[in-house]
């Protein structure tokens, strides 16, 4: 069991599964977003995630089409993306995990939209644009 929570700590929620597809999301809307070089995200199942607490506060935007970022209305902490083509899977950003999620990161997506000013310095595989499939 994984527990995560925002910043103000009044949405808190737990996943009772496994994390998968762990990378590094370079994109120009994750940068954005979350307001550093990439975000860190892996996939759940959406049966395997629940909020316990403050989903009243919780506020969507629908960063592409069907894409839905959400985050917590009083403080802006980003939470899960729901995505419409997918409604069985969220994509979930590890620093919002108040526990040790026992995954690492396994590469990097949208090498090509890196901030300028980030240099990677991993050895983990870099694709140009998304996931390989």
């Amino acid at each position: 069991m994984l527990r995560g929570s925002c910043l103000c700590g009044e949405v808190k929620y737990e996943i009772d599964g496994s994390l998968r597809d762990v990378r590094n999301c370079h994109c120009s809307m994750c940068r954005k977003a979350h307001g550093a070089a990439f975000r860190t995200r892996a996939t759940v199942r959406a049966a395997d995630f629940r909020y316990l607490k403050g989903e009243h506060l919780i506020t969507a935007y629908e960063s592409s089409p069907g894409t839905y970022r959400t985050f917590c209305s009083r403080c802006g902490s980003r939470l899960i993306t729901t995505f419409a083509a997918h409604p069985d899977y969220y994509g979930l950003p590890l620093g919002g995990l108040d526990d040790d999620p026992g995954v690492k990161p396994t590469n990097h997506v949208y090498v090509v939209d890196k901030a300028p000013w980030h240099d990677i310095t991993d050895g983990l595989p870099r694709h140009p644009q998304g996931p390989p499939t």
